[in-house]
């Protein structure tokens, strides 16, 4: 189950970028970026939220990495 959320986490930050290369470039270039675009046509305030959505991912992917350093460090777990 570790691979998957390390993937979990490496595909949130792939659209966390997505959703601010789409918005950024919207808002302020007056055409999104990114790979998003080519799929949907989405408004700036949905760009907004597909980072949101990414941001989520990513940390919900990154705390398993975090929860087992503070295990090993803390000394808890088999043999501890």
């Amino acid at each position: 189950m570790r691979g998957f959320r390390v993937f979990i986490g490496y595909f949130g930050f792939f659209v966390m970028l997505q959703g601010a290369l789409g918005f950024i470039g919207q808002v302020f270039f007056g055409g999104a970026w990114g790979m998003l675009h080519r799929l949907a046509d989405l408004p700036s305030v949905a760009y907004l939220g597909v980072f949101a959505v990414g941001a989520g991912l990513g940390v919900w992917g990154e705390g398993d990495k975090k929860k087992r350093g503070a295990g090993e460090a803390g000394g808890e777990g088999p043999g501890a």
